[in-house]
């Protein structure tokens, strides 16, 4: 039985803790803050409720199969789970709504056929296949087993296949998101529809690899979750089930360094000059931080994968309305730009700003939890902003809440008042520099959307969490609990769950 200490109550963090417990290891978990759940907080007042972190659970098997490893009582019986149909409502550019059905591709291709004209249900649906190809050839490598030491061919292999050109007489395959758009959907509505999904992770598809393809097939293939109460309960169910492994927490612990004994990870100084002794030590913080705790050795070497740099942020608007949510609203609308190209070259220029007309994620739950009573509503706004963005932030809400007035008519007239949640905000939460928020990996792209491995140079210490391997996003940060843990019960010769 070895003592781990993990330096932050991230969900990839408590992930590994409760899985490591549970193979008989002593673990006490160290959070600078004052609380669990990394970016899954909550804001409250009057009687409204919100996440101000993720709002929705993709792939929910990786949560459940977190609970049936870990005790006797599953996933279910913590939280409730619902399933959102339709999964997303879509406002386009042009005025066209389309609503889809969740986990039903012949609901998808009739609802894509009737707002938007016969045969784009057709070309949708064959997008998913192709992306459900790549899907097969990329969820092994990268999502259930530790970073290949020759993560090259990750880099270099584009998962998603050639399509037949009529007029080529050969196939062509797209090198970028933006190309499969605009080669294989042919219409600029389902162009959006795709891109929407990179954009939401903070992903330019003009340069995303066709990988990114993977990101709408999840939705699809495996539906879109809620958990009633908000996506904090999660958290709440993640962190009570590392008490009852008996996982030990301290908040308000900052750790300043890594403890080295031999070029081996030996426990962690407190920033009050405590220490606390270990034979492993599993850091869930953001890389910058990580560098500032270790002294006199390099984590990651020349031929290894670099942290990711320059990703971008999320402003969130939270608004609390007067009037009921009505009957049939889409839980989540995507409200998109009327100015494509103006919004990329915003977000994703030589030197990032704010859009003047972004697109917007609209989350409207209709969960009594969340509000004073049914004669109110609490909707969450969200949209991607370059990180340590900071001026002009007030505005931009103001221009979120106008874009929102497309989904929500009457929005201002309802409006009782709203609260701002920034990068900065997003900073202080998860240490991330600028409040940057990590990508899931992707394969090809010279492995630009890779993430560092779980292990790293110095012996006894790995990494957790959304900025290592597998990358951001809930599913990813709970897989990457799973892969340390396997890392450090199995050993260096751990291959990822079978």
């Amino acid at each position: 039985m070895a003592r781990i200490a993990v330096i932050g109550a991230g969900m990839g963090a408590m992930a590994a803790a409760a899985r490591l417990a549970v193979a008989g290891h002593r673990v006490a978990v160290y959070e600078r803050t004052d609380t669990y759940g990394g970016a899954l907080r909550r804001f409250e007042r009057d009687g409204f409720a919100f996440d101000t972190g993720p709002g929705l659970l993709p792939l929910p098997a990786v949560h459940r199969d977190l609970f049936v490893k870990t005790g006797k009582e599953p996933l279910e019986d913590r939280v409730e789970l619902v399933q959102v149909d339709p999964s997303a409502r879509h406002v386009f550019a042009d005025g066209t709504e389309v609503s889809l059905p969740n986990v039903s591709r012949a609901g998808v291709v009739a609802a894509l056929d009737e707002a938007l004209g016969a045969g784009a249900g057709q070309r949708w649906g064959d997008f998913l296949v192709r992306a459900r190809e790549a899907w097969d050839r990329a969820r092994r490598p990268l999502l259930e087993e530790p970073l290949w030491p020759n993560w090259q061919v990750l880099a270099e292999r584009e998962p998603y296949p050639a399509v037949p050109h009529k007029r080529l007489l050969r196939t062509r395959r797209a090198g970028t998101l933006a190309e499969v758009g605009a080669w294989e959907l042919r219409d600029p509505r389902l162009a959006a529809l795709l891109e929407s999904h990179a954009l939401a992770y903070g992903l330019d598809p003009r340069t995303a690899p066709a990988s990114a393809a993977v990101l709408p097939y999840l939705d699809h293939a495996f539906g879109t979750w809620y958990v009633r109460g908000g996506l904090r309960e999660l958290a709440r169910a993640v962190y009570e089930r590392c008490l009852a492994r008996r996982v030990e927490f301290t908040f308000g612990a900052e750790v300043g360094g890594i403890v080295d004994k031999d070029g081996r990870a030996a426990g962690v100084e407190l920033a009050d000059g405590t220490v606390a002794e270990a034979e492993f030590v599993v850091a869930g913080v953001p890389p910058r931080m990580l560098d500032g705790m270790v002294r006199g050795t390099a984590l990651r070497g020349a031929g290894e994968v670099p942290p990711q740099p320059g990703a971008p942020s999320r402003l969130t608007v939270l608004l609390a309305l007067r009037g009921g949510r009505p009957e049939g609203t889409a839980h989540r609308t995507v409200v998109h730009t009327e100015e494509r190209a103006a919004e990329l070259d915003a977000l994703f220029g030589a030197v990032p700003g704010l859009p003047e007309r972004p697109t917007v994620s609209v989350s409207r739950p209709g969960d009594p939890a969340l509000v004073p009573d049914p004669e109110h509503e609490a909707v969450t706004l969200t949209a991607t902003v370059p990180a340590s963005a900071s001026a002009d932030l007030r505005a931009q809400a103001d221009r979120m809440i106008a874009v929102a007035s497309r989904a929500i008519p009457g929005l201002r007239d309802r409006l009782l008042w709203h609260e701002v949640r920034t990068p900065a905000d997003i900073a202080r939460v998860t240490g991330a520099e600028g409040g940057a928020v990590p990508a899931p990996a992707l394969a090809a792209d010279r492995g630009r959307l890779l993430h560092p491995a779980n292990t790293t140079g110095l012996a006894g210490l790995f990494t957790v969490g959304g900025w290592s391997h597998p990358g951001g996003g809930l599913p990813h940060a709970g897989m990457s609990g799973a892969l340390v843990a396997g890392l450090i019960v199995e050993g260096p010769e751990f291959r990822g769950s079978q």
